[in-house]
């Protein structure tokens, strides 16, 4: 997630990429010691990737076959990794999401995967390897290969029954649960407003012009205001749930798995509108200057199911690799309850790659819209 990574990803004892989303700076890892980088002969790999991501556990394949961790850029948000390789930096491998692969292709910056290079691939969702972001004008140009959903966690022995009854969206713009709810930092906030107004999603991520004005007017400075505060920062906002601050937020999977692990009586809410699925994977950059082999092995690192097998017991998301779900402990697969990606990947409402042009107003206005939180 921004972008939906932003990422805000994993708040069990170390940080996550989801965890400083659209925040600043490269975050620790807790107490874990991680293997020295060892660059080979030649230029190291390096790699855009979020925090809390930057660590072996997701790469053992690629830690064991070259003795090290590749070199990491920690970013806050994919537009912010696109203007730093815009800029001049030389990086290898990026993972940003499927919304916002297509910019970083716009930009000539992407170069196509050849998958018959990648021994993990055939075990990937088939799903996901053709979904919006993966393949572009028939070329694979992103690896899937995390992913999750977005919608609203509650406390339940605070909201009203009604709510629990019927989930909605609506509460972020209810003034009843003024200063009582907290949505992310973003223009998600303009686009799930309108479709609280009856606006479908396909329509609403691509509000543009007048359309776009009214919105953020009629829904967007509602939903800032209502809002306690707009997150960046996962902790903050499990912090805030737990402590009983607010009674619903807009959130990620982790944190309903580490809320429900504290013993805090939280649900994951399937709102009447609709609950968003994001994923991410990795993609090929041409600005780099390492061996394409060290980033090939670093994309299937990623793919394996023991990588998979980690990112499910540890932060409760799903993975590409159907073989992570045979390997995971059952009871973190249950707890996830999203076990078939398939099957969540027709009901769900997947997150769409707005034009650039879209984007670049809808994050303007957004901007503007809540610059005016009282």
């Amino acid at each position: 997630m921004q972008r939906v990574k932003f990422i805000d990803r994993m708040a069990q004892g170390r940080l996550s990429r989801r965890q400083i989303l659209q925040s600043a700076g490269a975050f620790g890892v807790g107490i874990m010691v991680l293997p020295r980088r060892v660059h080979a002969a030649g230029e190291p790999l390096t790699c855009l990737e979020w925090g809390g991501y930057d660590v072996a556990e997701y790469i053992e394949p690629y830690v064991k076959k070259h003795g090290g961790l590749p070199d990491f850029s920690i970013f806050s948000g994919e537009e912010e990794a696109l203007a730093k390789v815009r800029a001049g930096f030389a990086a290898d491998v990026m993972h940003p999401c499927n919304y916002s692969v297509s910019r970083f292709v716009n930009a000539g910056l992407v170069n196509e995967i050849d998958t018959s290079r990648l021994s993990n691939w055939a075990d990937v969702f088939p799903s996901l390897k053709t979904a919006e972001g993966v393949l572009l004008d028939g070329k694979v140009v992103m690896a899937p290969a995390d992913w999750g959903n977005s919608s609203i966690a509650y406390r339940s022995d605070l909201v009203d029954p009604a709510f629990a009854a019927d989930p909605t969206w609506a509460i972020f713009y209810d003034e009843a649960y003024a200063g009582k709810v907290s949505m992310l930092d973003n223009e998600l906030v303009i686009q799930i407003g309108a479709m609280v107004g009856g606006m479908g999603y396909d329509a609403a991520y691509a509000l543009t012009g007048d359309a776009l004005a009214a919105a953020a007017k009629d829904w967007g400075a509602k939903g800032v205001n209502v809002s306690r505060f707009l997150w960046t920062d996962a902790s903050e906002v499990q912090q805030a749930m737990a402590s009983g601050e607010i009674v619903a937020a807009y959130a990620w999977n982790d944190l309903v798995k580490n809320l429900k692990a504290e013993g805090i009586p939280v649900e994951y809410a399937v709102p009447k509108e609709g609950m968003f699925t994001w994923f991410c994977g990795l993609t090929l950059l041409n600005s780099g200057k390492a061996d394409s082999e060290l980033a090939y092995d670093f994309i299937d690192a990623w793919l394996s199911p023991e990588t998979g097998k980690y990112l499910i017991e540890a932060s409760g998301y799903g993975h590409a690799n159907r073989k992570s779900f045979e390997i995971a402990d059952p009871a973190e697969v249950a707890a996830m309850g999203i076990t078939d990606p398939e099957a969540l990947m027709s009901s769900a409402i997947l997150f769409r790659t707005p034009t650039d042009e879209v984007q670049v107003e809808q994050t303007r206005v957004w901007g503007d819209t809540k610059a005016l939180k009282m």
